[in-house]
């Protein structure tokens, strides 16, 4: 006897419930995520095999250029930010603006002496981006202004975090001052950013 087939019926799927959870996904990544802002100058890390991460939050940064020039970038809480500015202002015999205050809110990294911070707080947003320092912050024996910088940040608040940014090629007696002046405040622990090796092969 013959068998009976069972009579195929089509089967549909309503994809609605999935596309629309996959773009409420995507939205949300997009939204949440943290795009990395490009260093002032162009630096390449050394590469080592450390796979620990920066912490997210607190984090000062201090870069090094290739020419051992030093740029120093602040906690991004706009609060603390204007009390940093008012510790530097008093320790340099210095008065702040409201609006030079303001704008040291928004800028991303310090890259001048103090003696020319009032001039470059009251540059454009397009002059600051397009403005080379030719000299850093000054770090050295005899004036030591990143230190300070460093110094009055842990005086805002004393549970930040320090990571320092070197390039391949800056000259080791540069990074040896910044060294001896973070011992000299006795602040002994931070983070050098590296790339990870091989990452670039």
């Amino acid at each position: 006897m013959a068998r009976v087939k069972p009579k195929r019926h089509n089967i549909r799927v309503d994809m609605t419930a999935m596309t629309d959870v996959s773009f409420l996904l995507l939205t949300f990544f997009i939204l949440t995520a943290q795009f990395a802002v490009p260093d002032v100058e162009t630096i390449t890390t050394p590469s080592s095999i450390s796979e620990k991460l920066l912490p997210d939050a607190s984090l000062m940064t201090v870069l090094s250029t290739t020419d051992g020039r030093f740029y120093f970038t602040p906690v991004e809480n706009g609060t603390e930010r204007m009390q940093l500015l008012d510790n530097m202002g008093e320790k340099y015999g210095m008065k702040f603006t409201n609006q030079e205050k303001v704008a040291f809110t928004k800028v991303q990294s310090i890259g001048v002496p103090m003696s020319q911070l009032k001039g470059y707080l009251n540059l454009s947003d397009a002059d600051q981006k397009a403005f080379k320092s030719k000299t850093g912050i000054p770090m050295d024996s005899t004036d030591a202004q990143l230190i300070d910088w460093v110094q009055q940040s842990l005086a805002v608040n004393p549970d930040y975090k320090l990571a320092i940014k070197g390039d391949t090629q800056t000259k080791y007696p540069k990074v040896k001052a910044l060294f001896e002046g973070l011992r000299d405040i006795d602040f002994l622990k931070f983070w050098l950013i590296t790339s990870q090796e091989g990452a670039n092969q």
